[in-house]
């Protein structure tokens, strides 16, 4: 498993994230995850089949970033029309993402967990080593599988840049 010291940090301090660096172009990896909206878990690519799926990378949905980039890709979800579906992976547990949608009326984003074995995080390269969590990142595959946008927050603490991931699904 490829160590990238650095690649993320958090108030500037340096920390490691394991898996490769996405590229565009390449293959989406299908990786299996926990979901309130699946039985048990389900194949990211496979229960996406078809669509566009603009996939958002947080940490952790009980932190203010995080909490304001989802519903903020909520909100565009509605704008994005029906072949485009909008994912939100966390580490967090399923049963805490269901909650956090219900309370917060976030209901046109899939909330998908890693927290069984960071396979995301170790396939699409946001696994965090030191605190278990996902690096924040935004990921645009085409309905095809292929990977037309990435986009790895270098500071756990900034807010991806929206306009450009929303500007790649619109592209497609």
């Amino acid at each position: 498993m490829q160590e990238r010291f650095g690649a993320v940090t958090l108030k500037g301090a340096p920390l490691t994230v394991m898996g490769p660096v996405m590229a565009v172009g390449e293959a989406a990896p299908e990786v299996t995850l926990s979901s309130k909206g699946f039985t048990g878990r389900a194949k990211l690519l496979e229960s996406t089949a078809g669509k566009t799926r603009l996939i958002n990378v947080i940490p952790s949905i009980g932190t203010g970033i995080c909490d304001a980039q989802t519903r903020h890709f909520n909100q565009e979800a509605a704008n994005l029309g029906d072949g485009v579906v909008v994912v939100t992976v966390s580490a967090d547990l399923p049963f805490h993402l269901a909650e956090w949608c219900a309370a917060k009326g976030v209901d046109r984003v899939v909330t998908l967990s890693d927290h069984y074995d960071m396979a995301f995080g170790d396939a699409y390269g946001t696994h965090i080593k030191e605190l278990r969590v996902e690096q924040r990142a935004v990921f645009v595959v085409d309905a095809d599988g292929i990977v037309r946008y990435v986009e790895y927050v270098p500071e756990i603490a900034q807010f991806p840049d929206y306009d450009q991931a929303l500007a790649a699904v619109r592209a497609l």
